[in-house]
């Protein structure tokens, strides 16, 4: 008896020396060791008093070193030195050992002492657990960007900062406190995940204003995965096993707020670009010029707009077909800048070509902005790519129209006895490249197409006029003067165009191919020939065929006719290619 008191009294002085030292885990050992000594069998009658309170002492040095424990595991993530931080591990290890003691007890058929089992794991994770929501209840003073804030997107950066820079020191030092098995950095994740959560819903079921409303849904979309996507995050934690902070029919509650609101404001935004482009016309300004060319800034400043606004949609929301509600008003815009685009020509001012220059720009970087499908619903797309090739065309018939006045007294030659005669070829060719200059003020690539559209329409015309059949091929002679004619236009033609940049070699060997047809005599040459053309451009018909042959008077009805049935013929045959030119269904023929 005498010597199990003298134990229990030599021991004392060690253990509050552990317990002092912060060494808890030989602290723990040392009770322990003091356990399996007192519950041991006692068979000496006499020692049944000083074993009670050997108890007692005991029990009492259990209590002092769980509070001990408790306090260390409390200032987890406020470790400030090296002995804090060993203290940790000593309190870890310490609680494995009990949980093995508890282990062993509930084996044995003995009845354990009062405070077996300690359950010192499950208590642990309770005090993390109340731990991490006092931190997120209680975080950190803000920071000086906060103190302008609502007091909602206050309580949500604090929360988030402090969420950060717990998990940032979880996985850098207290991690290394704990034994792998204990995988503690995914227990305080899901610790600050199922808080934080917590603490958004009730947030998200208030009435939101927008600001608020797209603050809250930043963090739980964006920032908020963001944080755990950071290497050293995302290598120690399962992010995927955690879900989603906020369930889907709150998420899609915010969602279609926030989207409502970017929707909102980019119409206005746009809006205002356009209202602006309105009062430069309005109070006859001509638009500015960069390098000779007519300059708007209204498809830059809107595609920034666009490109900003649905961009950042996409990240908040993480899915590219939700962020394109926000275009899907852009119809009404791109009618809006139709009609004021419309409204510039039929105003005809004389700063009216100025502007249209200018737009011809804004609707070719539109054009290009839309072939992204990312931004736009498809038949948003679809529609504003119909309404600007509308105004392309409407521009370039505006642009050119003038053009053709000036030159129709020159277009009536061709076909005649007098177009046979060089000089009068000539004249049109100058009155072009004079009208060409007033074409200069556009993009290089806009001037291209505009130009590559006036000479299509010149060659439209000349063709339409040459078959008109004033002018009578009587024999071999007059024939093969109309051959030369016809390919020197070509070649004359062509060559203008060429020097102005357009590449349409097409609309040359069109009449080259015709002109080959007034100087062939025999009719299987003829047929091949025309069998050629109309190979190359199935919209040859019949009409234009019979038009072309009627100049070589001296052809027969019948053999006329054995040449439009072999075009028929062909034609019917051969399947046309989607991607073939289409030219003669624009010359009209009587």
């Amino acid at each position: 008896m005498r010597t199990r008191s003298t134990s229990s009294t030599t021991v004392n002085p060690k253990f509050e020396e552990y317990l002092e030292g912060q060494y808890l885990f030989e602290a723990t050992q040392l009770l322990i060791d003091r356990e399996k000594h007192l519950f041991g069998e006692i068979t000496e009658a006499d020692a049944i008093k000083d074993h009670e309170e050997a108890v007692k002492k005991l029990a009492a040095d259990y209590e002092a070193l769980e509070k001990r424990i408790e306090q260390t595991v409390q200032q987890s993530l406020s470790l400030s030195s090296e002995e804090t931080v060993s203290a940790l591990t000593s309190a870890v290890k310490a609680i494995k050992l009990e949980e093995e003691q508890d282990q062993l007890w509930k084996q044995r058929c003995q009845t354990p002492p009062a405070w077996r089992p300690k359950k010192w794991k499950e208590h642990h994770d309770k005090v993390l657990h109340e731990l991490v929501y006092s931190r997120l209840e209680n975080p950190s003073s803000p920071t000086g960007d906060q103190v302008n804030q609502s007091p909602i997107r206050a309580d949500i950066q604090s929360m988030g900062r402090q969420l950060k820079e717990d998990l940032q020191w979880v996985v850098e030092v207290v991690k290394n406190c704990y034994p792998p098995e204990m995988d503690i950095c995914n227990f305080y994740a899901r610790q600050y995940h199922q808080t934080f959560s917590a603490r958004l819903k009730k947030i998200a079921d208030f009435v939101l204003d927008d600001k608020d409303c797209s603050f809250l849904l930043r963090w739980v979309k964006e920032f908020y995965p963001g944080i755990l996507e950071k290497p050293e995050l995302a290598s120690n934690i399962n992010t995927e096993a955690l879900g989603n902070l906020l369930p889907d029919e709150l998420l899609k509650s915010l969602e279609e707020q926030y989207l409502s609101k970017q929707q909102s404001d980019l119409m206005i935004y746009i809006g205002r670009v356009l209202d602006e482009a309105k009062k430069e016309w309005d109070q006859g300004k001509e638009p500015t010029r960069d390098d000779g060319c007519y300059i708007s800034p209204v498809a830059y400043d809107v595609i920034q707009f666009i490109n900003g606004i649905v961009t950042s949609a996409h990240t908040t929301v993480r899915d590219p077909h939700k962020a394109q509600k926000i275009t899907s008003n852009l119809t009404d815009f791109m009618q809006r800048y139709q009609n004021f685009h419309e409204d510039i020509i039929k105003q005809n001012k004389p700063h009216s070509k100025a502007f249209i220059k200018a737009n011809l720009s804004c609707v070719e970087q539109f054009r290009d902005f839309l072939v992204d499908r990312d931004l736009f619903p498809e038949d948003v797309r679809e529609n504003c790519l119909r309404g600007l090739t509308e105004m392309k065309q409407s521009a370039h018939t505006y642009l050119l129209t003038p053009v053709h006045k000036i030159l129709k007294p020159h277009y009536k030659k061709v076909g005649t006895s007098d177009w046979l005669k060089k000089n009068t070829f000539e004249k049109l060719l100058n009155s072009t490249e004079e009208e060409l200059q007033e074409l200069q003020g556009l993009t290089q690539s806009c001037h291209q197409e505009l130009i590559t559209q006036l000479q299509q329409e010149m060659t439209v015309e000349y063709v339409r006029r040459l078959l008109k059949g004033e002018v009578k091929l009587k024999d071999k002679d007059r024939q093969l003067m109309a051959y030369m004619t016809v390919k020197e236009n070509a070649e004359r033609l062509h060559e203008l165009f060429a020097r102005m940049g357009s590449k349409q070699d097409w609309l040359k060997e069109i009449l080259t191919k015709m002109a080959e047809v007034l100087k062939l005599q025999d009719i299987p040459a003829i047929q091949m020939q025309i069998v050629s053309v109309g190979s190359a451009y199935p919209d040859l018909s019949e009409k234009h065929v019979s038009a072309l042959l009627k100049l070589k008077t001296n052809l027969s009805k019948a053999d006329r006719k054995i040449v439009k049935t072999t075009l028929s013929d062909t034609l019917k045959e051969s399947r046309a290619d989607p991607g073939t030119r289409t030219f003669f269904s624009k010359v009209e023929v009587r």
